[in-house]
């Protein structure tokens, strides 16, 4: 076995050593190699109750991750804990004329089922457990304060960092799996306290509450990688976390890390650590961002339309990329209806979808809401938008969305939600 630069406990050794198999020694080795290439010393526990994986599709390009996970189960290499995997990426409710549906079936998600079953085997928390908002009370995937994790969706590390105080890195798909396998991650970066310090001061000088989206972008793309502190948010967005708030930075933290790379932010005077330690988390020397009204304009103005005719009419349009809150379906149902009639229609004029985690869809079916929104014509699903959008034939259609992530990865053409709002509710011009 090669010598590598991490200290090691004998348990990882032993492991390392293949005294519990030649898998677990294979995992063992990946982290370290992972670990040691980001200056990791040691590994840590993952102390976080359930994992979450990223990698939710069973695109059919992907046999190697099949044969992996087939031998993970033969070997017993199972998950040491239950996890959360992101959004399926088909809904038969969703949209698809003949031949989208041909290239999805055919040539895109053709191991779907059997992948499904695979991660049934390897500890999948529950059949309700897929979505990029795991954290949300109805999947049952809260991570508590302190807690290592080993996750690698994107916006809910940055989630789980920054609204909720655990500890995560930004890894990869699979490298998530490996660590719940394992029990243990490389301890570097945003598990470490120096990593979780801010290198930006954010200045919020706004005279609204900005646009969630559209600051996340800002942020995103002026900090990259980096940890911002933003200041001046706390007096739109107040000091105790609650409902609407934590839905607004769900959004905003899914622009930051998709439009950028950020793993974890603070919010001066709201979130978990800020409030604990305030100025103290800012790292000598850190840089500063000023963003006013004209900075949020100068940046929305700038996203670039990769629609082949940019004038066309919208034919789709996506709400919910990461998934919509249990109270975001409800206030979206009214803010649909309410509009629908001032424009004297009952229905929206462009195909729309809502998307929400299975448990969440579920809890709403149950209320009268979910008779009210059908009414207006609104498909709600839990489809994953961006998985949708990478068929080649369904990203040439001029779609319309509200997410800044889906903007990022796909053709789709990002606007507020005002905006999108006046689109689905008024004539099609």
């Amino acid at each position: 076995m090669a010598a590598y630069k991490m200290e090691l406990t004998a348990e990882q050794q032993a492991i390392l050593d293949g005294q519990k198999g030649e898998t677990l020694a294979k995992v063992m080795k990946t982290l370290i190699m992972y670990g040691e290439a980001f200056g990791a010393t040691k590994m840590v526990p993952v102390t976080g109750e359930k994992g979450h994986l990223v990698t939710s599709f069973g695109l059919k390009a992907m046999t190697a991750v099949y044969e992996l996970m087939d031998q993970l189960i033969e070997a017993g290499a199972i998950s040491q804990q239950n996890f959360s995997v992101d959004p399926k990426p088909l809904d038969p409710n969703v949209p698809a004329n003949f031949l989208e549906n041909f290239v999805f079936k055919n040539f895109m998600y053709t191991r779907q089922n059997s992948y499904d079953k695979q991660l049934e085997k390897l500890g999948l928390l529950h059949k309700d457990a897929y979505t990029c908002a795991c954290y949300l009370d109805e999947v049952g995937n809260t991570p508590k304060k302190g807690e290592v994790l080993s996750w690698a969706e994107s916006s809910a590390v940055v989630y789980a960092n920054s609204v909720l105080g655990a500890r995560c890195n930004r890894n990869s798909g699979i490298i998530d799996i490996f660590g719940s396998i394992l029990g243990y991650v490389p301890y570097f970066g945003l598990l470490t306290d120096e990593g979780r310090k801010a290198t930006w001061i954010i200045d919020i000088q706004t005279k609204e509450i900005p646009e969630a989206q559209v600051l996340g972008s800002a942020i995103g793309m002026k900090v990259m990688e980096e940890v911002p502190y933003i200041k001046g948010l706390d007096r739109f967005i107040g000091t105790e976390l609650n409902g609407d708030n934590k839905a607004y930075l769900k959004d905003f933290g899914a622009a930051t890390a998709s439009n950028g790379a950020v793993g974890l932010y603070h919010i001066e005077n709201l979130t978990p650590e800020a409030k604990e330690q305030g100025d103290a988390l800012i790292a000598e020397g850190a840089q500063v961002y000023v963003i006013d009204d004209a900075e949020l304009k100068r940046v929305k103005d700038n996203y670039p339309v990769i629609w082949k005719n940019p004038d066309a009419k919208p034919k789709l349009c996506f709400i919910g990329c990461p998934h919509l809150t249990y109270d975001q379906l409800v206030d979206w149902t009214e803010k649909v209806e309410k509009k629908l009639k001032e424009n004297g229609r009952k229905k929206v004029s462009i195909p729309t979808v809502f998307t929400a985690p299975p448990a969440v869809k579920e809890a709403f079916e149950k209320t009268d809401y979910a008779a009210r929104l059908k009414a207006t014509g609104v498909i709600l699903s839990y489809i994953c938008p961006l998985m949708y959008m990478n068929n080649p034939i369904c990203g040439k259609k001029p779609v319309i969305t509200n997410s800044n992530k889906l903007r990022t990865y796909t053709t789709a053409r990002y606007y507020t939600n005002a905006e999108i709002l006046d689109y689905i509710t008024k004539e099609v011009q």
